[in-house]
């Protein structure tokens, strides 16, 4: 078994924490990749993020993009 596999996360939340290390330059090219690549909704696409931002396996999957982006979401929340 592939150490993923035993993380128990799935192919699609994988690819998401997968699109979430990238870097993306100009308006608009991070919702067409999610588009282009996950076949998701940018909507459906943030739910999943979200999601999987409080999920044990994410976090041991990929712990410097999960904390990361616990921080931003932590931030955004304080600021509204």
């Amino acid at each position: 078994m592939h150490d993923d596999e035993e993380q128990g996360l799935g192919r699609r939340e994988r690819d998401i924490l997968a699109l979430e290390r990238r870097g993306f330059t100009g308006p608009g090219a991070k919702e067409r990749a999610i588009r282009e690549e996950l076949g998701l909704s940018p909507v459906r696409y943030y739910q999943l993020l979200n999601a999987l931002l409080d999920d044990t396996r994410a976090l041991a999957h990929d712990p410097v993009t999960v904390n990361r982006l616990r921080r931003v979401r932590e931030t955004r929340r304080a600021e509204r």
